[in-house]
């Protein structure tokens, strides 16, 4: 922690610094511009409008971290980030020229958003929150991260996550506990939790995750935000830290159905450096922007996926609020189909998770093409001469949970081996259970609880079992808003499809966003004056 807060505080300084120069607002006289709970479609509305700047709006986000990252009025702060960019401020005043000048990159021109720190930043490190790896620099930016820059996204921060992805809770060795906006004595769900954390807190306009079982969708339901879980095969893992390889994808967290779009926009696509992303040839619309219409839930068949909806206490509250929601999508116009038990589906789904089986390789593989790799790490363990799962369990530089966790997988099985095919085959079980569901009830999304319960106390696991359909089988499921318990917590709803069907699903959960409007910004960030 000492190392990670002095490397924070160092940059947030840097790029703090710079603001002392005369801004643009203050040489028209414009007031500053109030981020709380601004989107990205907003932004990019205030910017092409010339009515607020990048430069304008980096400034107002670095303010706001810096007033709510740390401790602050009795609050233990968010902390939420590991890396704040010293460039953003530079990149914005660029980014500002450039549109002065009456050129724009695409969509995202001098959009600041944050991206979870296992996504590849040639220009700043990527350290999957771990102090082993807290040195390491990629040699180049990951596909989604060039593809982000390339439609004019400024990088303005790397956010903390579970350590190494592992959990749902989002604490590391080097970025400590993150917590969650809504109640900062509780956790902001994981892995990609920093994320979600940031961007319910206004530090960013929307933020970047990846998702193996979850780690999108869950910290999305409890930070009250939007998130997407992709088809595995829509967008690029290329320069994305691995947990494993046959389940990872990456996608978009934001505050509302439309940022997702936009973000998603800006990323899909066939990419050489992953070739599962050629299932995604003639399968991309324009763009998705043009799924979204108030009226996309009519006539829509969504099955209550009921083996999800728990029933203790704490999960009735999340399963009222789940079933209220369901009630408005059929309120818009949709039809719910009851689907009682499915065991078949259940038992397939239990036997498909591939992490323990592919972490270490993938991992190995990744570090394998890391620049800048810690010398004194690589020599802990053989190979000597290159960065290993072996070599950062020895180093015991990782947070407790996990380093018992990577102690004990290192000198995974060689693959295949029966085991693992076993888990590959009931893969295929679930996939067709899931379509032949689907297919039998003539439906076009299942429904049910992202997370069955609220947002946990800080120090107690929480299951997170809901996360498995869509993490296991690769299909595509999408968290939104849900409303509030009655103590203030945010709850998630989760619609998921078959392989490629994100339009329908951004047009349905439009429709149901559009009509609920749950989203409210945390009390505990409130706006700066």
């Amino acid at each position: 922690m000492p190392v990670r807060r002095r490397l924070f505080a160092l940059l947030l300084a840097a790029a703090l610094s710079a603001t002392l120069l005369t801004s643009p607002a203050q040489a028209t006289g414009r007031p500053r511009v109030d981020v709380v709970g601004l989107g990205v479609a907003e932004a990019r509305a205030l910017l092409e409008s010339r009515r607020v700047t990048s430069v304008e709006l980096v400034r107002e986000y670095l303010r706001r971290i810096d007033a709510y990252e740390n401790a602050y009025a009795g609050q233990p702060g968010v902390n939420a980030l590991i890396t704040v960019n010293r460039r953003a401020l530079g990149d914005a005043a660029r980014l500002d020229a450039e549109r002065r000048a009456g050129r724009t990159r695409g969509p995202l021109h001098g959009v600041p958003i944050v991206v979870k720190d296992n996504f590849d930043t040639a220009d700043l490190p990527t350290t999957s929150g771990s102090l082993a790896l807290a040195d390491l620099r990629p040699r180049d930016d990951a596909t989604q991260i060039r593809r982000l820059r390339d439609a004019g996204a400024i990088i303005l921060a790397k956010a903390n996550l579970h350590e190494f992805a592992m959990n749902i809770t989002t604490i590391s060795s080097l970025g400590g506990q993150t917590r969650n906006p809504y109640d900062q004595r509780r956790h902001p769900g994981g892995s990609s939790g920093g994320t979600a954390a940031a961007v319910a807190a206004s530090f960013a306009t929307a933020g970047m995750g990846t998702d193996t079982c979850g780690s999108i969708r869950i910290p999305a339901a409890h930070n009250n935000l939007v998130g997407l879980r992709p088809t595995l095969g829509l967008s690029s893992r290329d320069g994305v830290a691995p947990l494993a390889g046959t389940q990872d994808t990456a996608g978009p967290i934001a505050g509302s159905v439309r940022d997702v779009a936009l973000l998603l926009d800006a990323t899909v696509g066939y990419d050489r450096e992953d070739p599962v992303t050629a299932a995604s040839t003639g399968r991309i619309p324009r763009s998705y922007l043009g799924a979204l219409n108030e009226k996309s839930l009519r006539g829509k068949r969504i099955g209550v996926f009921s083996d999800y909806f728990g029933s203790t206490p704490s999960e009735q509250r999340t399963t009222g609020l789940v079933r209220a929601a369901i009630a408005d999508m059929t309120a818009a116009g949709a039809h719910a189909v009851e689907l009682g038990p499915q065991p078949e589906i259940m038992t397939a789904a239990a036997g498909a998770n591939r992490v323990r089986d592919e972490f270490e390789r993938d991992l190995d593989a990744y570090l394998a093409d890391a620049n800048g790799k810690p010398r004194e790490l690589a020599r802990l363990e053989p190979p000597y001469r290159e960065i290993t799962l072996a070599d950062i369990a020895t180093s015991g530089q990782v947070t407790p949970s996990v380093l018992t966790t990577l102690r004990n997988w290192v000198g995974s099985p060689a693959l295949p081996n029966p085991a693992y095919e076993e888990k590959l085959r009931q893969r295929g079980i679930l996939q067709a259970g899931l379509t032949g569901l689907m297919a039998e009830h003539d439906l076009d999304a299942l429904v049910y609880p992202t997370i069955s319960e609220p947002p946990t106390m800080i120090g107690t696991s929480q299951s997170y079992l809901n996360c498995r359909l869509a993490g296991y089988s690769g299909f595509p499921a999408l968290s939104v808003p849900a409303g509030f318990t009655a103590d203030g917590l945010p709850v998630g709803v989760e619609l998921l499809g078959p392989p490629f069907s994100e339009p329908d699903l951004l047009g349905m959960a439009y429709a149901y966003e559009q009509r609920t409007a749950h989203r409210t910004p945390p009390a505990s960030t409130p706006p700066l004056g």
